[in-house]
């Protein structure tokens, strides 16, 4: 797929990880206050549009930039599917905050806030999805994120699968799912979720849940922690839905071992986007 290196760096950045701030240069500030301060002065009259992610339960917002909202998901292609370990949003069943983590995106973000059984929490073995940072294990939180072009695009790799050499503007579209991972094989199969179908011509994945409660959505953008410092230029529609289903973490370990997306492991968190001029705010 031919695309402008710029619009390529750009889809691809929300994979990167933020810079760390040196020792002592934070003063009294904790490392995400300090990137929140960051992103602020980065920001300031920049003319960045509304950002992701945020509390779905918090509608103020007072960024002024608007943009068309997206079709729904049901008339739009599919392009990837990807998930991070820890809820990026708050809100719903996920307020309990996991901590600041490594200031890179990773024991950060939001985690379920209900109770699991003692045989659900069981671990596995052998932890699931291992990457350069992390794995996943029995009682972690994800969130899984369905990508979705309005441009003529099949499902693929990196958020680059969402542009075409005919639309590198697309309208997008993200449909995100916060799962608890579970040691029961009776609960929801990974492969199910992801699976792939066109239907009346779309790229689909039709077993996007449905009875996890209805989704909050709002106006923002890419995500991911190369934009804890920086703001993210794309313009992203997105439905969040507020409650958590458990997802059996074997399903989620066969999945990483291959998959279209060649996604084997957990991303990294953005930090939650608190600051009102940076959200759009949420219509009742």
């Amino acid at each position: 797929m031919k695309i402008p290196a710029l619009l390529t760096a750009l889809i691809l950045s929300p994979f990167a990880c933020a810079v760390t701030p040196e020792p002592g240069d934070t003063g009294e500030l904790s490392r995400i206050e300090a990137q929140r301060a960051s992103l602020a002065k980065a920001t300031e009259n920049a003319g960045f549009g509304p950002q992701s992610p945020r509390h779905i339960g918090d509608a103020r917002g007072e960024n002024p930039i608007q943009f068309a909202t997206a079709p729904p998901f049901t008339e739009m292609n599919l392009c990837n599917i990807h998930f991070h370990k820890n809820a990026e949003h708050a809100g719903g069943e996920f307020t309990q905050y996991a901590g600041d983590g490594d200031g890179q995106g990773f024991e950060s973000g939001y985690v379920y806030s209900g109770m699991l059984t003692a045989d659900e929490n069981e671990p596995l073995q052998t932890p699931a999805c291992p990457g350069t940072h992390d794995a996943l294990q029995s009682g972690d939180t994800i969130e899984v994120h369905y990508v979705f072009s309005t441009a003529p695009v099949t499902p693929g790799p990196t958020l680059g699968a969402c542009l075409s050499e005919v639309n590198i503007n697309p309208q997008l579209r993200v449909e995100a799912q916060v799962f608890v991972l579970v040691n029961d094989d009776q609960a929801l199969d990974f492969s199910n979720l992801a699976e792939i179908d066109t239907r009346s011509g779309y790229q689909q994945a039709p077993n996007i849940p449905a009875n996890t409660g209805k989704p909050i959505e709002y106006a923002g953008s890419t995500t991911g922690p190369g934009y804890n410092e920086a703001g993210s230029p794309l313009q992203v529609s997105w439905s969040v839905r507020p409650e958590v289903a458990k997802l059996d973490i074997g399903s989620a370990a066969q999945w990483c071992k291959g998959n279209v997306f060649n996604e084997d492991h957990a991303h990294g968190v953005r930090n939650l986007v608190v600051n009102t001029k940076l959200l759009s705010p949420i219509a009742h």
